[in-house]
């Protein structure tokens, strides 16, 4: 992913609290030699190691993935950006926070396994919900999906949120965006723009 030094997120922490707030995404791989993609929910293992989830057996992607680096791709929110929402001129461009995962995938297919990915993401979507459902299914369901482990080699973040505009441009771009509805992008900026300015204190 191409990244100018302005828009590079470095900060572990930050990524991986983005990972997990953005866990559904793309899975790259190659398929009888061409590039593939699939979008699946996924889970962060408990050291930040590994990327954890799983693929239907009737969805040809599984077939060769073992043994390739794959990779991942998670994007928050995004929108256009007016040349008109700056004081002086400008160009349109497009704001956004993406993160690219490369690694090295392995399937698995032990039924235990299987059912603590599948539930443990059935429990983490279900708990913003005041009447989650509680992961009761036929245990035979899991034989028609095949668990996938990426270990992680390399993370690329960025956040293009404005940060090569003035601190005025800035404010004004979160401003619009509000007012055109489009609050989990003004509410990233505005993070960002905080973060920005508090350590420049």
């Amino acid at each position: 992913m191409y990244i100018p030094k302005h828009f590079e997120i470095t900060d572990v922490d930050e990524i991986f609290d983005f990972i997990a707030e953005n866990s559904f995404g793309k899975i790259i791989s190659n398929v009888g030699g061409r590039v593939f993609s699939n979008h699946i929910p996924f889970l962060i293992s408990e050291d930040k190691t590994k990327i954890i989830g799983h693929l239907a057996k009737q969805n040809p992607q599984h077939i060769e993935i073992d043994g390739q680096e794959v990779l991942i791709t998670v994007q928050g929110p995004h929108d256009y950006i007016s040349p008109s929402w700056y004081v002086g001129s400008g160009v349109p461009t497009w704001n956004y926070q993406a993160v690219h995962i490369y690694g090295h995938c392995k399937t698995f297919h032990d039924t235990e396994k299987l059912k603590s990915v599948v539930d443990r993401l059935s429990n983490k979507h279900e708990s913003a919900f005041q009447a989650p459902w509680v992961p009761e299914y036929n245990a035979s369901m899991l034989s028609a999906i095949i668990g996938i482990e990426i270990t992680i080699n390399e993370i690329q973040c960025k956040y293009k949120l404005s940060q090569n505009q003035s601190s005025q441009n800035q404010l004004q771009v979160i401003e619009q965006l509000r007012i055109d509805g489009s609050s989990a992008l003004a509410d990233a900026m505005e993070r960002n723009f905080n973060s920005i300015s508090d350590n420049h204190e």
